[in-house]
């Protein structure tokens, strides 16, 4: 992941393809529906309507965007477009709010009502289509996506706007081979591909109301949660130093680290295996460790998102299908072995929470139990293994010189994005942009560094913080 301010190259002539003057009356005339909108979609909805009271503008695009050899047949492109859109039921609906502040979905009734055409801008430089990226209307809107192409003279870059109420993490494999992949087929003269049938994320958001609905503060994953949140005040965990002042509006930075290449990851992986645990119980040990190092605090405490699809459909579908997983590391001693042994029990019996948002424990808390919403500068740290990932895609995106930006406006919380792939493993870090912020997260990604590499040397014992050698020895690529 990359800032969208990282992404430079020629002009280009670009081509949006936005929806029809008569697709927006059908949408705009779409009557109530009964699906209640999901919990990440509201708490998502909601937080932007904050930032828009306190002037900020909230971080909430994701950017794919990728080569392709050739000038762009924009009929071809434009077909492939509307299958996707109609192909997926989370772009059929809109939002509205509602005094009492709920929120009520809106639904269009006959997918082929949703049209998007292509408009021809002229030549952009850089400057020029990030901006243009970035006015991708907010998610109270309903075409809160946007397509479009870069054409160059002998190739064209593809890219989709596309706010997180409508997708996550899988969105970006997903898209790509269904936009790629049944764009080639067509303009190669072969009959469309057949893609297995889309699943429905208004059936997700009914299934998941339906369960939540069930649940009460005797349930086992309720108890897990409170029990979690009362240990570390109420709340969930807040990173451990300091973030700059929170009542001051600050964009988003980036940062990332290369942690191992490809022979450490296969050695970290080894000694992962050695503790009782896989590479995602030491990613979540070598976080534990970093803390550790600096505040000598011996408990760790993070949120980690994981999938909360079910059905092979699910799977093939468009949408927010993520939840949290509470982690805690408890060190018995201050090692690897034994923090990636405790963290792996963490996230594997934990993944069962993942189901109950957090939102859904703030409902049925008691009002003086002390449970209570998050307050700025909460932590998240993800693992993802592309290696898992199906071989033929990723190496079609990275040939294409596949990369997903991010819009680098306003965040609230610390996230850290561990992505293992087959030449290295890298730790991308969003956090607020300032300068006492970015000597915080500098700072634990060093030592977050120090203690993969401690292990792939052999050594099972912390490093301590004045071991660290600080970020020029690190090859930090900063945003």
């Amino acid at each position: 992941m990359k800032p969208i301010h990282d992404w430079s190259g020629e002009p280009g002539e670009v081509v949006s393809w936005n929806p029809s003057q008569a697709s927006v009356a059908k949408v705009a005339g779409a009557p109530v529906s009964d699906v209640p909108v999901s919990y990440q979609q509201e708490q998502h909805l909601l937080a932007f309507r904050r930032h828009v009271s306190q002037g900020t503008d909230m971080a909430r695009l994701n950017i794919p965007a990728w080569d392709v050899p050739g000038r762009c047949d924009i009929r071809a492109m434009s077909h492939v477009i509307n299958a996707y859109l109609r192909r997926h039921d989370t772009f059929h609906s809109w939002f509205e709010y509602v005094e009492d502040g709920s929120i009520r979905r809106r639904t269009v009734s006959n997918p082929r009502d949703i049209k998007f055409v292509p408009t021809k801008h002229g030549e952009m430089s850089a400057d020029q289509w990030r901006e243009h990226i970035l006015a991708t209307p907010d998610p109270w809107q309903w075409d809160c996506f946007r397509f479009g192409i870069i054409q160059r003279d002998n190739h064209f870059t593809m890219y989709i706007s596309v706010d997180h109420v409508h997708t996550d993490a899988m969105f970006m494999g997903l898209a790509f081979v269904e936009i790629h992949m049944m764009y080639q087929a067509l303009v190669q003269g072969a009959a469309p591909l057949q893609l297995p049938d889309a699943g429905s994320y208004d059936r997700y958001c009914l299934e998941q109301r339906k369960y939540t609905a069930a649940l009460d503060l005797n349930s086992p994953e309720v108890r897990d949660w409170i029990t979690f949140l009362k240990a570390n005040n109420g709340t969930l965990p807040r990173f451990p130093f300091p973030l700059g002042d929170p009542s001051l509006p600050h964009t988003g930075d980036v940062i990332t680290v290369e942690l191992l290449d490809k022979e450490q990851a296969d050695r970290f992986e080894k000694a992962c295996i050695a503790a009782g645990a896989r590479f995602s119980g030491g990613v979540f040990a070598c976080g534990a460790l970093a803390q550790y190092a600096l505040t000598g605090e011996d408990t760790y405490r993070v949120i980690t998102p994981t999938t909360t699809r079910r059905s092979e459909n699910e799977f093939m579908t468009t949408g927010w299908f993520t939840g949290l997983v509470p982690i805690t590391v408890e060190l018995p001693t201050p090692s690897f072995s034994a923090a990636a042994r405790v963290a792996q029990q963490s996230f594997d019996g934990g993944m069962d929470l993942a189901h109950v948002p957090f939102e859904r424990v703030l409902e049925l808390a008691d009002p003086d139990s002390g449970i209570r919403s998050p307050d700025p500068g909460v932590p998240m740290l993800s693992y993802l293994d592309a290696g898992l990932l199906s071989p033929a895609v990723i190496a079609e995106w990275q040939r294409l010189n596949g990369t997903l930006y991010s819009d680098s406006r306003s965040a609230f919380q610390v996230g850290m994005w561990v992505n293992r792939v087959q030449d290295c493993t890298t730790v991308t870090a969003a956090f607020p942009s300032n300068p006492v912020a970015r000597e915080s997260v500098l700072r634990y990604l060093e030592a977050m560094k120090a203690a993969y590499l401690r292990v792939v040397e052999g050594h099972d014992e912390v490093v301590h913080a004045d071991e660290v050698g600080g970020a020029a020895a690190l090859g930090l690529k900063t945003a």
